[in-house]
């Protein structure tokens, strides 16, 4: 074991041991409801209360154990589910995606981009791939990362750099990416519940943070290019031995692509009708973009795209076979939501609770306050929360749950302290991604630690995090810094979004 190694592999073990006896996520915001049930009760017993900055109005804590509560509660939680942001728009993402995934499309894709790129390139294009690969995560986890030791391998280089390469971009590059994706949407949501905690009318669009993901996307393919090159392939090429070429695409496979990419192509010529014209179809009233079908709508055209895309590469290539076959994919593509929506309908009680007691206004008008007082100043407040979110994701693996958990607190405080929620869901996705690639709770990390032992039978959980902890903190650091270079120049995060907030 090297020095590195041993210099983190105890403090690594010791939080591994502590996050893995948090409870399963949903019994997680089970267990937080009771904890907003309690603290509601004391904060009303004690008459807790604060005055809106921007009303004047004099918010008073409710308790949720009241029999107004109570009755609250029992008429509400159903549509506190159903009604919850990130649930409708997800689902209706993954009918799509589900259909490209399952007929092979997403797989393909990404192995014909690794396959085809040059030598020299090789490292950027695993990245790159794998960044790519968030559309669909199990396709990076399962196909990318083990397809790269091989192709590492047969070009005479060091499998494990491979793995390693692969790893940073579909996990530390999970933020990032050239298309929207469904964590936009799964994020977009929860951002819009919590900021309207504080003004009602507030929704944080999908496309919030979709310039800085275009950034983002070529700074974690360079970072990752240059953490492979420059810091672990000196010490683990010289242990390459050649191996025989990764097995290309079939003909099958060819004329799959061939089908999705003439689908491609009459979707952008279709999108670019409608778009480029003054009064074009999925233009606003005034013939804005911002506010616009083509932006609100976002969602719905990923998912016709994503299934018309599916549906040609299936029919050529023969994985979809049959006219039931694109909706039992969708079918199967709801299947594995099952932990998703349990995981949604308890986050989601727990997000309209703490709001109904006005807890979460309350906590939020007391932290900006106190903030306030310190004076960080905006770039400050987002790199503090780059910072937390960073820490909070090595005890806590899923997005999701984490920014449910945390934006009804965060987003409503930086909101009343001049920062939009789009600045501060980029914050967290920055911080959330960077320690993805070290923390043992993320849910593939056991699958990749075995693809290292493919190659390697002596490695394992410490071998990992010390290859991948370079990664980590270069990305940490350089994204940041990208965070902070953003918000200096007060370059728009997406269309008509600015970082910082315009209160009424």
């Amino acid at each position: 074991m090297t020095a590195l190694s041993r210099l983190v592999h105890g403090p690594l073990d010791r939080l591994e041991r502590l996050g893995n006896r948090l409870p399963h996520p949903s019994l997680l915001f089970l267990w937080l409801c009771g904890l907003v049930l309690l603290a509601s009760m004391l904060a009303q017993a004690l008459g807790l209360s604060a005055r809106h900055p921007l009303t004047g109005e004099v918010i008073l804590a409710r308790s949720l154990a009241s029999r107004e509560g109570l009755a609250w509660w029992l008429e509400h939680a159903v549509t506190n589910f159903t009604g919850f942001a990130p649930v409708g728009t997800v689902l209706v993402a993954m009918l799509g995606i589900g259909v490209a995934e399952r007929s092979g499309l997403l797989g393909t894709a990404l192995r014909a981009l690794v396959l085809r790129a040059p030598t020299a390139l090789l490292s950027s294009a695993v990245v790159l791939s794998g960044v790519l690969s968030s559309l669909a995560a199990d396709a990076g986890y399962v196909v990318l990362i083990p397809l790269a030791g091989l192709l590492f391998q047969a070009a005479g280089r060091s499998p494990m750099l491979g793995l390693a390469a692969a790893f940073a971009g579909v996990s530390g590059g999970y933020s990032a990416n050239l298309v929207l994706t469904p964590l936009d949407a799964m994020l977009a949501g929860i951002s819009t519940e919590a900021v309207q905690l504080v003004t009602a009318d507030y929704r944080v669009a999908v496309t919030g943070n979709y310039y800085f993901l275009l950034a983002s996307t070529a700074l974690v393919t360079l970072v990752g290019t240059w953490v492979t090159e420059r810091v672990l392939a000196p010490r683990l090429d010289h242990e390459a031995t050649t191996a025989p070429a990764a097995q290309g695409l079939s003909e099958a496979e060819g004329r799959g692509l061939r089908a999705a990419g003439l689908v491609s192509l009459a979707g952008l010529g279709l999108l670019l009708w409608a778009t480029l014209p003054a009064d074009g179809l999925l233009r606003g009233d005034q013939g804005q973009l911002v506010d616009s079908p083509l932006l609100n709508g976002s969602v719905v055209l990923l998912a016709l795209y994503a299934t018309l895309a599916g549906i040609a590469y299936g029919r050529a290539s023969g994985q979809l076979r049959g006219s039931r076959a694109w909706v039992e994919a969708m079918e199967g593509s709801m299947a594995g939501m099952a932990g998703y929506l349990v995981l949604m309908f308890f986050a989601a009680q727990f997000v309209h609770a703490f709001g109904w007691s006005r807890l979460g206004s309350i906590a939020a008008v007391a932290g900006a306050s106190a903030l306030a007082q310190l004076e960080p100043g905006p770039t400050g407040l987002l790199l503090g929360l780059v910072l937390v979110s960073a820490v909070i994701n090595l005890v806590i693996g899923s997005a999701a749950a984490k920014w449910a958990l945390m934006a009804p607190i965060f987003i409503p405080m930086l909101y009343l302290l001049g920062l939009s929620p789009e600045a501060a869901q980029m914050a967290y996705r920055i911080g959330d991604s960077t320690t993805n690639l070290i923390t043992p709770l993320m849910p593939y990390f056991g699958v990749v630690v075995a693809f290292f032992q493919r190659h390697d039978p002596r490695a394992g959980v410490g071998t990992l995090m010390t290859l991948m902890l370079p990664y980590s903190l270069a990305l940490l650091l350089a994204w940041s810094a990208l965070l902070v270079l953003w918000m200096g120049l007060d370059w728009p995060l997406g269309p008509g979004v600015s970082a910082l907030s315009v209160l009424p």
